[in-house]
């Protein structure tokens, strides 16, 4: 028995939902950017707070103390400028995400009509094919949201352990 596209459209209406719903997928990496500019903002700040310790009394604990915040300050100011590349690239990825999920969708609701008006005709190994890719877009886009999520915590929380050493140092 040969397979309709009637048999097949449940898969392509599955495969239109999902397409659909891939504009969501930024809420997957969106909280972790977030939290990341946060936490670079409140690590900037604390620094000023310490820059300006007034407890420092005498001439050698006020060059140990500045040595100390220059030191802090160099190592955040270059993990700040390794993040804003990654911003770059972070912003490319949310744009791939939006134009993916565009054009799963096309594709999706494209072949959605398509079944509908061809429900008893059989369904060839192009359209198998062209509704597989389908759901290509949906994977490009969770796995581009996954890697950008992972690597802004990585950033926050190097972030963190740089805030915490500032922290017992100064």
């Amino acid at each position: 028995m040969d397979m309709t596209w009637g048999n097949f459209q449940a898969i392509v209406q599955l495969s239109a939902g999902l397409n659909v719903a891939i504009l969501s997928f930024v809420d997957i990496s969106l909280p972790a950017i977030q939290e990341r500019r946060k936490v670079f903002a409140k690590a900037r700040q604390e620094l000023e707070i310490h820059r300006k310790n007034p407890h420092k009394r005498t001439e050698a604990e006020k060059a140990d103390h500045a040595e100390n915040v220059g030191d802090i300050d160099r190592r955040l100011f270059d993990l700040w400028r390794e993040t804003a590349a990654f911003e770059l690239v972070e912003d490319s990825l949310m744009r791939l995400t939006g134009v993916s999920g565009f054009i799963g969708a096309v594709l999706s609701l494209t072949l959605l009509w398509y079944s509908a008006l061809h429900y008893d005709e059989k369904i060839y190994l192009t359209g198998q094919l062209l509704t597989a890719a389908s759901f290509l877009s949906l994977a490009a886009a969770f796995i581009i949201n996954w890697i950008t999520a992972t690597r802004a915590a990585k950033y926050t929380q190097r972030c963190n352990t740089l805030r915490q050493e500032m922290g017992k140092r100064l």
